[in-house]
């Protein structure tokens, strides 16, 4: 983060404080669907139970994203966030309990309902600090949104691996979960006024009709996520070192600290529908051979790679979603959000399944596959000119 760009909107007043909260309060963005994977195929044995739970946590983000969006417009982003970490936290935590009891129905709804109140911390950086900057500097500001969550995606799964090697699966994924929600009572405080959302007319969300192409691709790149966030714990566990998940989750979120903060750090002439084909293609690419990797070394490398395109493919969406829909960014943004929870929750279901009755390794054959189907449906993208 040396850049000029990076250094300028962290000069703006409470944007350090609410990077610094807002890391905190992701933690569990990426070691919920891992812990959940990890305490239920430790408790049930069953990859594809562990699959369908991952698969209704990331559902429930998803359904709950437009929702949040709205009451952001309507109420702010203050009681939305204060409401959804008591329920995100609370849920997760009886989630642990019910495991402990064998109570699955229990443990596949209140994965949904800790899913549907993950708080929005992502969203609400983006509406803000987007709205503070010019529009040549939004490439950066997004890039220090994906940035700030990789950052808590790298080291809140080396911390529950810690936590897990020191004591329980459960016992790390309360903790952790506790430390989110303090994070987001943190950040909601620092949060500026003027961070509320404003009337908008939801019709203008698909008034341009690429709006859906781009939701379609987002939600592959989503499924990309999904399976690998089954894929690598289901491997780690069936190698019997459940605790080199933190480690090799931790090469996805450098590789994506790098690619944001690369990303951010340059004016890019080519449009941004045309880097997102080139991104996706990339990440296909790079994440099939993980599927014939024995070397954790080597295993560890290639995850990198595929955080390298990983984030710059997030951030290049939200500027697709500036250009399609300028007057009702708040919403728009949730419904990408709700792609990314819907398509994870299709890459975590077939990985589980593909995982459970193909081996450990097939998991990562579903995540390059679903990359590169969005790579080809990104082209429309580029053949649909007429906007409205």
């Amino acid at each position: 983060m040396e850049d000029p760009r990076h250094r300028s909107l962290l000069g703006l007043p409470g944007v350090p404080a609410q990077a610094v909260l807002g890391f905190l309060a992701q933690l569990t963005q990426q070691v919920a669907p891992i812990g959940t994977v990890l305490v239920v195929q430790g408790a049930s044995g069953s990859l594809t139970l562990a699959g369908v739970t991952a698969a209704a946590f990331a559902m429930g983000a998803g359904m709950g994203r437009p929702v949040q969006g709205r009451l952001m417009d309507r109420r702010g982003s203050r009681p939305v966030l204060l409401v959804t970490a008591l329920v995100h936290v609370s849920a997760l935590v009886a989630l642990v309990a019910a495991a402990g009891d064998r109570l699955w129905w229990a443990v596949v709804a209140l994965a949904w309902v800790a899913g549907a109140g993950l708080p929005p911390v992502s969203v609400s950086m983006r509406i803000e600090w987007g709205r503070r900057v010019p529009d040549e500097g939004r490439t950066a500001a997004y890039s220090l949104v994906y940035l700030v969550q990789e950052l808590a995606m790298l080291v809140g799964p080396l911390a529950f691996g810690v936590v897990i090697a020191l004591t329980t699966t459960s016992l790390g994924l309360a903790l952790v979960a506790v430390a989110a929600g303090a994070g987001t009572l943190g950040f909601t405080r620092a949060l500026r006024a003027e961070a509320r959302g404003s009337e908008r007319g939801r019709g203008r969300v698909f008034a341009d009709r690429r709006m859906p192409v781009l939701l379609a691709v987002v939600l592959l790149l989503g499924g990309t996520l999904g399976a690998l966030q089954v894929g690598v714990p289901a491997l780690a566990a069936a190698r019997h070192v459940p605790a080199a998940t933190g480690v090799l989750v931790a090469a996805l979120s450098v590789g994506g600290i790098m690619g944001a903060a690369a990303y951010g750090a340059r004016s890019w002439q080519s449009r941004a529908g045309v880097r997102l084909v080139a991104l996706m293609l990339a990440l296909g690419a790079v994440l099939a051979p993980l599927a014939l990797v024995e070397s954790w070394p080597v295993f560890w490398m290639v995850l990198f790679g595929g955080g390298l395109a990983l984030n710059p493919a997030l951030t290049t969406s939200s500027l697709l979603v500036d250009e399609f829909a300028p007057g009702a960014q708040a919403e728009a943004f949730g419904w990408v959000s709700t792609a990314i929870g819907v398509g994870g929750a299709l890459g975590s279901g077939v990985a589980g399944v593909t995982g459970e009755r193909l081996g450990a390794s097939a998991p990562f054959l579903a995540a390059s596959g679903l990359a590169l189907a969005g790579a080809a449906l990104a082209t429309v993208l580029l053949r649909r000119d007429s906007t409205r």
